[in-house]
């Protein structure tokens, strides 16, 4: 596994894009602070960039340095949650801009398995994570669903098993400064 971290790891620091397992399904990471790389996660999935990403992050320490108020019930979500649950924050900071959405909000999951945990922790920064698919087509569960094309979209390819075989996407929450919690997905 370190290999495979340390792989990831320089090609993230070139602005590449990855293709990993997370604690849902796999996803399409890079830098998210480099709005470079973000615009090349569009591209491959076809995306309009008014579409927001999910951001990881590999605790709540990281999660902390990048939202500017994070709401109390955040914790509680997070600590009782039985499945990988995606938190949309309000005002995210160093971020790149256009990982953030229209509404000045961001959607972090605090990363549940080590793989993603050992990476983006020895990155030092948050990873952009979303489904390993072209806007609009099925999400894929498994390693052999993803697409060809994105499959020679991106710079790297974990070689890790498929650890999840009934991956599912993860929860999304809406947590607004003002108190408000909106269930996005379940």
């Amino acid at each position: 596994m370190t290999e495979e971290i340390n792989n990831c790891i320089k090609i993230l620091k070139e602005g590449g894009l990855i293709l990993y397992p997370t604690d849902t399904v796999w996803g399409i990471g890079c830098d998210a602070t480099n709005p470079e790389a973000v615009k090349k996660v569009y591209q491959l999935k076809k995306r309009e960039d008014s579409k927001a990403l999910i951001c990881l992050v590999a605790h709540q320490a990281m999660l902390e340095r990048h939202v500017r108020e994070v709401p109390e019930v955040a914790y509680d979500i997070m600590d009782l949650a039985t499945k990988p649950t995606t938190i949309v924050f309000d005002e995210p900071k160093g971020i790149a801009e256009n990982l953030v959405a229209e509404d000045n909000t961001l959607a972090i999951r605090v990363a549940s398995d080590k793989f993603c945990q050992y990476l983006i922790n020895k990155f030092k920064k948050p990873i952009v994570s979303t489904s390993a698919n072209i806007s609009g087509e099925p999400t894929p569960k498994q390693f052999k669903d993803i697409a060809p094309e994105i499959l020679k979209g991106v710079d790297y390819v974990v070689n890790l098993p498929d650890v999840n075989k009934n991956a599912i996407p993860s929860s999304i929450i809406k947590l607004s400064n003002d108190g408000q919690v909106k269930v996005i997905r379940e």
